[in-house]
């Protein structure tokens, strides 16, 4: 399949990492087969982590991080153990907002309630990413704390985006990739999800007026599988293609569904190949050879303590 479709990349997940010598492995068939493959890790720390221990450091949750420096450490850690591994792309910081009566789907994922915190935690946390040379995904636009439901289950419904929601992201707009928001925001688009929507990426992720995130990187769907979208899963990546996001990201795992996710989409488009090479260009002109491991952690261990 990967042969055949040449798709830009690959996620792993828990059920596909063992041990390191077997994701070295792994991943290096992956690359074998998809010259220049960027392959993708969810690790924000906390609850969302692929790589675990005993062979990987266990992070604290974005809302246990004192300051913004304990973010960038948490973040160039993050970033090294991910760069050892294989990985070129972290789904991590979460910029969104946390809320009291938002689903704890994203809860202490969350850096606070505060934008303004929010925004300086994340700009850390993945300027510690850039670093350790790996490039951050900022995660989900226009915003997903206020939130009650879980997208994973059923489709989240908001009035709208208020500019709360926006800061974080727009301070943040310099970041290589966002990912979007499996969420309906009445107010801008009363039938789709932002991640459907071409009147929300075109209005409030892409332009900057009007309060607008302003946002020009890569931009990535969150999970096409989740149940908060509907139809066959390649009708969700090209209906996600057409409303303006450039990367379709489908995590099923099943053969079937991913088959028809890359049987279904055209090539990627010139457009969004460039702005990925952009992406890599900046973590590559970010990274710090040399930084310590061991160094690093011991210093977060400190200001944690």
């Amino acid at each position: 399949m990967l042969a055949t479709y040449q798709p830009l990349g690959v996620i792993l997940f828990t059920r596909n990492i063992n041990d390191p010598p077997q994701l070295h492995a792994l991943i290096a068939a992956i690359r074998a087969v998809i010259p220049g493959a960027v392959l993708m890790v969810d690790q924000e720390g906390g609850r969302v982590a692929r790589l675990r221990p005993p062979h990987w450091r266990a992070h604290p949750p974005a809302r246990a991080l004192p300051s913004p420096r304990v973010a960038w450490l948490t973040g160039a850690l993050i970033g090294m153990e991910c760069r050892e591994a294989g990985f070129d792309l972290v789904a991590a910081p979460v910029l969104d907002v946390g809320a009291p009566d938002g689903h704890d789907v994203i809860g202490d994922r969350a850096f606070s309630a505060d934008p303004e915190r929010v925004a300086v935690m994340g700009a850390a946390m993945a300027a510690g990413m850039l670093a350790a040379g790996v490039q951050p995904i900022g995660k989900h636009a226009p915003g997903h704390g206020r939130a009650r439901a879980d997208s994973h289950l059923t489709l989240p419904v908001l009035d709208g985006v208020t500019p709360g929601d926006l800061l974080p992201f727009a301070r943040n707009r310099a970041l290589p990739w966002l990912m979007t928001a499996h969420i309906r925001y009445t107010s801008w688009d009363m039938d789709n999800p932002a991640t459907q929507s071409r009147r929300i990426i075109e209005h409030l992720i892409r332009s900057d007026r009007r309060g607008g995130i302003g946002f020009g990187g890569v931009l990535i769907t969150d999970d096409l599988a989740m149940h908060a979208l509907s139809g066959p899963p390649g009708e969700r990546a090209v209906k996600a293609l057409a409303a303006g996001c450039d990367v379709a990201l489908h995590c099923s795992g099943v053969l079937a569904e991913s088959m028809d996710v890359l049987a279904s989409i055209p090539a990627a488009t010139q457009a969004c190949l460039s702005r990925v090479e952009i992406a890599r260009a900046m973590a590559a002109a970010a990274h710090q050879p040399g930084l310590d491991a061991g160094a690093l952690a011991a210093e977060r261990a400190r200001l944690l303590a």
